[in-house]
């Protein structure tokens, strides 16, 4: 796994930390998507709240991971497919919070249906993000 994160950074022409190393193997690990308190939490190196948020920042940027809003105002990270890329994220698929476990799935089967907006309207992005009982916790 680490020769993989390695790869993906350096195919995004980052420098090699540790932190990136680090927080980037989470993601991997987990499968699912973090908040910035779940990467804090997992992480058994001391890097301060600081290094993790520009360390997410710029794995968003890079097309590394990407953002998904919560009902609760704040924001949880995902691993992005091959296709995103610095400045654009291929990320138009639905997310799914599982209201027991509180875990956060991209369910990449689904993708979010395309809004007509008014004529003057021009949407930047679009969320989809459905609550509700994941496959784990209805068994």
């Amino acid at each position: 796994m680490q020769a993989k994160i390695t790869e993906i950074l350096r195919k995004h022409q980052l420098s090699i930390t540790e932190a990136r190393k680090k927080i980037l193997s989470l993601f991997w690990e987990t499968g699912n998507a973090l908040a910035h308190g779940d990467i804090e939490q997992k992480s058994s190196e001391d890097f301060d709240r600081v290094t993790i948020y520009r360390t997410l920042q710029t794995f968003v940027e890079k097309g590394i991971i990407h953002t998904i809003p919560t009902s609760d105002n704040s924001v949880r990270y995902a691993l992005c497919k091959d296709e995103c890329a610095a400045g654009h994220h291929h990320d138009d698929h639905v997310h799914f919070i599982c209201d027991d476990c509180g875990t956060t799935y991209c369910i990449d089967e689904v993708s979010v249906p395309k809004v007509k907006l008014p004529k003057g309207f021009n949407a930047v992005q679009t969320d989809l993000v459905i609550s509700g009982t994941c496959n784990k916790c209805e068994q």
